[in-house]
Parts: structure tokens; C-alpha cells; sequence
């Protein structure tokens, strides 16, 4: 049975409770373990933290692989009354050490290698440290907490974005946020008790703990998986007969490079994106391989959680669409002017409603040019999240993104968007991946310069033909490097942050 649409936020912890008790919830390296184990592990995990000495409101980080801790301390953390910072295992120490400070975390949970990184002062004053594999096991042990009775307004975590720009901010998120968004979530997908999802994301990413949350919502079962290549998650689909996996785009192209044998295709009932938009290229690649899964293309952000989606049903006929609003979300497209643009009109997207997060931790003056009073048309009203997202909306009420403001080149007094040169780069055969950056020119204000990966080795050829034919001239890339690879930031993206630094450099 398809979760229902209950707009009435619970306690998150209460997510413990929604599965049939002897229900599969979790696989993982140590076993199994059922939905009734599930919840009394979160009480036991809540009641050993607090008798640590923890209190309401403290927040307590979490810095390690996946595993059943890690799984169950966004539900465990909301049980206490405390306030859960995951932190990217892929991070290194000063930007651990940035976060820890900036949250005043008062315990840090890592694994002991992660832990042996840390130099004198990244831990701040008053932040204890656990070490996972010498005390991480007896966080499980003893009587625990029953359900909780938190205001489902409260907060419950902080998720700590990538810091593209300047340092990482905390998002804060309540209870609310991250209910509404689980259940928004196992609803559209339609996502039952029997689904299987393969946790391939970071925790740390809202949709990577969305996984957990949206599939224990459905009464379903997760496999949290830290995988090292392509391969690693192809086999774990087939090893567990994972009915639903996501990933970001940089994943999806090097899955839909490896080899599927028949027996993991055939559990997959739905396949779904997010951290940017898939090309069209990859998407006619991903249909052809998984012809019998619904393929989810979506769009958000980590301030205002998922925000649209598109219905598979459409994804053949739209395939360069992110959708329309989610269950529980209001989105607008905002013109200058301030009112709703026409159809075709860009405009900023805007995000209304009960998943809008609370704002940015200790930081008021970001929380100020994000978290602004929602547009006039908006129907609910109160503070929206403003994206800096150009999108299109066309008649049918889909949106496609055109760019990011603070990403678009401005060259011979031409406004790109960089996601069109790159789509026509992969579109070309010749690219597997690409990222378009503006460089400062004296004569066009700003030249393109292009980061690839080839395919093939007359790719560079292929490459300027395809361009030549199909662009424009102030289109035209002024530089292409080559790479092997192109560098990825700690959820999987691109990092374009990286690469545009390495351009103006």
C-alpha cells in the first residue's frame, strides 16, 4: 500500500513505528534486523546518549561509514531531543573541524581512522569523542525510550552544505521537514513494505538520509553501502534484489558504463536522480538499460529539501524537464518584477511551504538573502526559500532549469547558461561528462572554457565538428581540457567550485 498523504507532521523517531514489527528494515554487514528490533535499538541508542550527559537541544555530530549506528542516529538523536550534525565522511580535518565548531557539537561519533586525523584544536573544548569500534556497541545495549513526544516544529538536525562558496553553513531542519519530506517522498515513488533501497549516498546529503527515511516510512528495508566503484553498487543490486536506487549524475553515467548482468535489472522497480539534472543523452541510455524501472528525474535543495519531480510516465517525451511540485511544496517562478512569469519567461525558482528549513545556523545574515518573505502569489505565505535557479515553466506546468545565477556566463553580451553548452558537448558522442565555466576576456567580458572527459580518442575532433555544427559562434568553447576524470565534491557532484577555480587561477 502506497503511503498516504497526511500533511500532519509526527516526531521523526515516530518513523520507528510505521513498519509491520517482524517487517525486514535494515541489512547490513552485522545481519539483519526487523522494524520492531529497529525501534528499540533507536530507544537504546536515545537513552545511552543522554546518559552521557547530553541534554535537549545539544547537538551530537557523526563522522564515519555507514553503519547500523549511523543508519539509526538521525531517528535515535530525534528520540533524545537532540539535534543530529552528520558530517561527509569524505571530508578532511578542517572542514571537520570548522563544522564541529560552528555547531557546538558536544559529542563527535567517528571511527577510530577518522579520528587519528584530527590535530590538536579541530575538536573543540567540550565535544567528547566516541569512537565507534571501541564504544559504538554499547550505545545499543540497555533499556530504552519509547516514542517521543518532540514539537514537531523543533529542530532535529543540521546538514552542513558542500561550501562551494565560502565556508560550509548549517541547514537547519525540524522534525517537520524531515517527516514531511519522507513521506512526500515514499508517496510519489509510490514505494512499498516490500521495496528494498540501496543507500548509496551520503548520509550527509538530504536525499542520501532521505533513503533511509522515506523507505522506513513505506515499512520498507535499507542497505547502506560505502562503495568504492561502479561495480561495487552493480553487485550489491544484485546480491540484495534492490528494487529502488538513486544517485547524483556523475554516478549515473559511470553506472550506465558498467555491466549489468540480468539478475540486478530485473529487481529494479525505480531509478531516481538528484544533485543535478540528467543530459538527455544519459537519460536515453538509462532507459534502454533499465526499460522495466520508472526512472525519477528530480530537483532540490539541501534549504528546501525536494522541491519537483518528474512522472516517469513523461520522462521519454520530456526528457530535459525536473517536473512539477512535490507533495507539500509550493514552487513559483518569480520574474524581475516580482510577480509569476509568463509561460517560457525565466525566473528565479522559489520554495514555499512546510519543507522550507529553518533557516541557516548562527547565521543570520545568510539566513537574510536565502529565507525571504514568500512572493505575493504564493498561496502559503511566510518565509520561502529563493533559489538563484533560473528555471522555464511551459505550458503543461513543467519546469526545466536553465542555471544557477551565480554560474551563468555572460559573454558578447550573450546571457549562457553553462548547462546548454555541456548538454550539446555529451550530446556530440564525443564527451562523457563536461563542465563549462566563464573566464574573464577583455574583448567578450567572459570566454568559455570547457573541462571533458573524452570518449574515444578522436573525441577532440568529434567534439569541435559537432560544435561547429550545432552552435553558435559566441556558444563556441574558446578552451577544451582534456581529462581523464573530472574532480567530484563530497556528495558526488562535479565540483565545479574546484574547477572554476582552476580556471581563473
Amino acid at each position: 500500500m502506497v503511503v498516504a498523504l497526511d500533511p500532519n507532521p509526527r516526531p521523526l523517531d515516530h518513523l520507528a513505528v510505521m513498519g509491520a514489527r517482524g517487517a525486514l528494515a535494515l541489512t547490513d554487514k552485522a545481519g539483519t534486523i526487523d522494524h520492531a528490533t529497529l525501534d528499540r535499538l533507536v530507544g537504546a541508542i536515545a537513552a545511552n546518549l543522554l546518559a552521557r550527559g547530553l541534554v535537549a537541544g545539544d547537538r551530537v555530530a557523526s563522522w564515519a561509514a555507514k553503519s547500523r549506528l549511523t543508519c539509526l542516529l538521525p531517528l535515535a538523536a530525534a528520540r533524545a531531543g537532540l539535534i543530529h550534525v552528520p558530517i561527509n565522511p569524505l571530508l578532511k580535518h578542517p572542514q571537520v573541524a570548522h563544522i564541529l565548531s560552528d555547531s557546538g557539537a558536544r559529542l563527535l561519533i567517528a571511527g577510530k581512522g577518522r579520528a587519528d586525523t584530527l590535530e590538536p584544536g579541530d575538536r573543540p573544548e567540550g565535544c567528547a569523542l566516541l569512537i565507534e569500534e571501541a564504544e559504538g556497541a554499547a550505545l545499543f545495549e540497555g533499556e530504552g525510550l519509547g516514542p517521543s513526544s518532540a514539537d514537531p516544529d523543533a529542530l532535529t538536525a543540521i546538514l552542513y552544505t558542500s561550501g562551494s562558496t565560502g565556508r560550509p553553513k548549517g541547514v537547519m531542519l525540524s522534525h517537520a521537514n524531515l517527516w514531511l519530506g519522507a513521506i512526500s517522498v515514499a508517496h510519489y515513488l509510490k514505494l512499498e513494505a516490500d521495496d528494498r533501497t540501496l543507500c548509496a549516498l551520503p548520509f550527509s546529503f538530504d536525499y542520501g538520509q532521505n533513503q533511509l527515511l522515506s523507505t522506513w516510512a513505506a515499512g520498507g528495508s535499507v542497505v547502506p553501502l560505502d562503495y568504492l566503484t561502479p561495480r561495487d553498487v552493480v553487485k550489491a543490486v544484485e546480491r540484495y534484489g534492490i528494487t529502488t536506487l538513486a544517485g547524483v549524475p556523475p554516478l549515473w553515467v559511470q553506472l550506465a558504463e558498467a555491466n549489468w548482468p540480468e539478475a540486478a535489472i530485473v529487481p529494479l522497480r525505480r531509478l531516481t536522480n538528484t544533485g543535478g539534472r540528467l543530459s538527455v543523452p544519459l537519460v536515453r541510455r538509462m532507459r534502454a538499460l533499465f526499460p522495466k524501472a520508472d526512472l525519477y528525474s528530480m530537483y532540490g535543495l539541501t534549504e528546501a529539501f525536494r522541491s519537483t519531480y518528474l512522472d516517469p510516465a513523461l520522462i521519454d517525451a520530456h526528457p530535459d524537464s525536473i517536473g512539477s511540485a512535490i507533495p507539500f511544496a509550493e514552487i513559483l517562478v518569480i520574474g524581475a518584477d516580482g510577480a509569476v512569469a509568463e509561460d517560457g519567461e525565466p525566473g528565479e525558482l522559489v520554495h514555499a511551504g512546510p519543507l522550507v528549513a529553518k533557516g541557516y545556523w548562527q547565521d543570520a545574515a545568510r539566513t537574510a538573502e536565502r529565507f525571504k518573505p514568500a512572493p505575493v502569489a504564493s498561496r502559503e505565505g511566510g518565509v520561502a526559500v529563493w533559489s538563484g535557479d533560473t528555471v522555464t515553466r511551459d505550458a503543461e506546468g513543467l519546469l526545466r532549469f536553465v542555471g544557477r545565477d551565480d554560474e551563468m556566463i555572460k559573454t558578447s553580451g550573450n546571457r549562457l547558461s553553462p548547462t546548454e553548452i555541456e548538454e550539446a558537448a555529451i550530446a556530440s558522442g564525443a564527451v562523457a561528462e563536461a563542465v563549462a565555466i566563464g573566464v574573464p576576456d577583455d574583448r567578450l567580458g567572459q570566454a568559455i572554457l570547457l573541462f571533458a572527459r573524452g570518449e574515444g580518442d578522436d573525441a577532440d575532433a568529434r567534439l569541435t565538428d559537432h560544435f561547429k555544427r550545432n552552435l553558435p559562434g559566441f556558444m563556441q568553447p574558446r578552451e577544451v581540457r582534456w581529462r581523464d576524470d573530472l574532480p567530484r565534491n563530497a556528495n558526488g557532484k562535479l565540483d565545479r567550485a574546484a574547477l572554476k577555480s582552476e580556471a581563473l587561477a
